[in-house]
């Protein structure tokens, strides 16, 4: 009887720690970057299409420098634009990633451009500033 009861016993706490750590897991790869993006001198950030990505300088294969991207449409009168990126999993344990913001016209000129460091758990706040050519 004893051994029944602490097989049992056994299978029970190692089914509760299975389902929470796919809990954790979920939990843990769920996690997303938060941030704003404003312009230089708090202006309206012109119209355009902004792309944001998260970008680590320190890796050589450009195929792979880029681990995730969105795209956003920016109509030309907000001051702030916020957005959420989904942080891969292999790339929280390097301290050189970083937030780029790209706003391109619809002919894909380059308009402005900002980056800022990314710590974990922290907000972004990206300023793009005007590009000159």
């Amino acid at each position: 009887m004893t051994d029944r009861r602490t097989v049992l016993l056994a299978a029970g706490v190692a089914a509760v720690a299975a389902a929470a750590g796919a809990v954790g897991a979920s939990a843990a790869q769920a996690t997303d970057i938060r941030g704003a993006i404003t312009f230089v001198g708090g202006k309206a950030i012109p119209e355009g299409h902004l792309e944001i990505y998260l970008e680590d300088p320190a890796i050589q294969d450009s195929a792979r420098r880029r681990a995730a991207k969105i795209s956003l449409k920016s109509e030309g009168g907000s001051k702030t634009i916020e957005f959420s990126l989904p942080l891969p999993a292999s790339s929280t344990a390097s301290p050189t990633l970083r937030i780029v913001a790209r706003l391109e016209r619809a002919d894909g000129w380059l308009v402005a451009r900002g980056s800022a460091q990314f710590e974990a758990g922290l907000p972004v706040h990206v300023t793009l500033k005007a590009v000159t050519y």
